[in-house]
C-alpha cells in the first residue's frame, strides 16, 4: 500500500512529465512558478511540440486544484499519481512527474467541502489579491460566496473571484453531477474547434484526442478513462451501425486490425469531432472516403 501523501496543483495548468529529467531548456515556461503556458506554446516548434510525443516525454496535465498523491522525490521533482486520471498503467491513478513547486500539501491547502465553482469559459480570468491569473475549462474550485456578478473561490494560491458568467456551481463535487446528454458532450467540444492540437494536452491550451474524449465527458458529469485505449475497454459498447451523437469512435493501425492510436467523437451524419494531430487543430469532418473510415474499429457510450 502507497502512503498516500495528498498534495493539491498550485498553477493553472501542470504538465505531467515521463519521467523527472524529461522536460527540456525550451518547456520552463511549462515548469516554472507560475507557469506561462502562452509563452511556453509560442516557442514550441512544429519539430519540438512532436518530441513531446515521439521522444515520450509529456505524459498528461492537471488543472489548479487538482488533488494527486506524491509517492516519490527526485532534487526538485515529485512522483505523483492522479486519482480523478483512471489508467491502466497504475490502478491508483495516472502516474508522472510534476516539478515539486507546482504542488502544494494538504497542510497548507484543504479544499472547503463546499458548493464548486466550475469554469465552463475557454480560459477564464481569476482575479486574485495581487494579480490576475488565466485558468482552464473545467477547473473546479471550493465557492466561499457569491453575488450577482462574482464567484469568490478558495484556492492554493488564496481566495480569489471568478466572473460569474465564466462558471456554473454545483452544490457538492462529490455528488454525482447533473448527467449530459450525447449532444451536449457535442455541444461541449464545439467551442474549442481550432484550438491546435497538444500532445498530453488536457486544458483549454491544447487537448490531445483522448484528453479532448475526457474533458468533453467530464463537463457533462462523466468521469471517464484518461487514454484511448483504455477508454475503449470500458463504456457501453455500441456497434458501428448504431452509433449515435456523441458516442466516442476508436480507431486503430492496420486498418483497425492493430493497436488503438485514436479516439473521436461521433457527432451524427457521418462527421466527426476531434483533436487529431500534432499541426492540426480541433476539427469536424466527414469520415467518409478517410482513413479514419478505414481505421475505425470500435465505439462506445458513456452518457
Amino acid at each position: 500500500m502507497m502512503d498516500k501523501k495528498t498534495y493539491y496543483v498550485c498553477v493553472a495548468v501542470a504538465t505531467v512529465w515521463t519521467s523527472y529529467d524529461s522536460s527540456r531548456e525550451i518547456d520552463d515556461n511549462a515548469t516554472s512558478f507560475p507557469v506561462k503556458l502562452d509563452k511556453w506554446l509560442e516557442q514550441l516548434t512544429y519539430t519540438r511540440r512532436l518530441e513531446l510525443c515521439e521522444k515520450n516525454l509529456v505524459q498528461t496535465q492537471l488543472l489548479l486544484g487538482e488533488e494527486v498523491y506524491v509517492t516519490e522525490r527526485k532534487g526538485k521533482w515529485a512522483k505523483i499519481v492522479i486519482p480523478s486520471q483512471f489508467s491502466s498503467k497504475d490502478e491508483r491513478g495516472y502516474p508522472g512527474w510534476v516539478p515539486s513547486h507546482q504542488l502544494i500539501s494538504q497542510a497548507e491547502y484543504s479544499p472547503l467541502n463546499k458548493p464548486t465553482a466550475v469554469v465552463t469559459a475557454a480560459i477564464a480570468t481569476l482575479q486574485l489579491a495581487e494579480e490576475a491569473l488565466q485558468i482552464s475549462y473545467q477547473t473546479q474550485l471550493p465557492l466561499l460566496k457569491e453575488d450577482k456578478e462574482w464567484l469568490e473561490v478558495q484556492t492554493p494560491v488564496g481566495s480569489g473571484k471568478i466572473k460569474r458568467q465564466d462558471a456554473v456551481v454545483i452544490e457538492d463535487r462529490n455528488r454525482k453531477a447533473t448527467k449530459g446528454t450525447g449532444d451536449m458532450i457535442i455541444a461541449a467540444g464545439e467551442q474549442f474547434l481550432n484550438l491546435p492540437y497538444l500532445w498530453g494536452g488536457m486544458s483549454a491550451w491544447g487537448y490531445d484526442c483522448s484528453g479532448f474524449a475526457y474533458a468533453t465527458h467530464k463537463a457533462n458529469g462523466y468521469l471517464i478513462p484518461r487514454d484511448a485505449t483504455d477508454q475503449a475497454r470500458r463504456g457501453k459498447e455500441v456497434g458501428l451501425d448504431s452509433i449515435q451523437p456523441g458516442d466516442l469512435l476508436f480507431f486503430a493501425h492496420e486498418k483497425g486490425e492493430g493497436s488503438i492510436h485514436h479516439v473521436g467523437i461521433y457527432y451524427g451524419n457521418g462527421k466527426m469531432l476531434h483533436s487529431p494531430k500534432t499541426g492540426k487543430t480541433v476539427e469536424l469532418i466527414e469520415l467518409k472516403g478517410t482513413l479514419y473510415e478505414e481505421e475505425l474499429c470500435a465505439a462506445r457510450r458513456y452518457y
